[in-house]
């Protein structure tokens, strides 16, 4: 699949599509295919996880998917859920991540906590 997915996407978009093409590597390991790095560059497209100074800051979400995951998928058997069910409990995650949830970042705060503590909500 990695073999035949850039020339495939690159296929769909026109040259100048291809200069505003931000391509997320695997951390800099090119997907493990050959000549990545090569159709890239040969294409135009920015590589953002492996040049320096390239990469917009996700680490945010990172941040977000990588306590989810840790909260609310490991250790939990998920055998039988359905997809409607796992959209159910990603959104009560999320909801519960945005509104109850303690934050350091904001001084051991829930984000509305914090938003009244500045006068920003009632």
């Amino acid at each position: 699949m990695t073999n035949s997915m850039p020339g495939a996407a690159l296929d769909t978009t026109t040259d100048r599509e291809r200069r505003h093409l931000v391509t997320h590597s695997d951390c800099g390991c090119h997907y493990r295919r050959p000549g990545w790095t090569g159709i890239c560059e040969e294409a135009g497209m920015a590589r953002s996880m492996s040049r320096r100074g390239r990469s917009p800051d996700d680490s945010g979400m990172e941040g977000l998917f990588g306590t989810m995951k840790t909260e609310m998928l490991h250790g939990r058997d998920w055998a039988g859920v359905t997809l409607d069910e796992l959209g159910q409990r990603i959104d009560a995650y999320t909801e519960r991540h945005n509104t109850t949830r303690i934050k350091r970042s904001l001084g051991s705060m829930s984000p509305p906590r914090y938003r009244r503590s500045l006068g920003l909500a009632a």
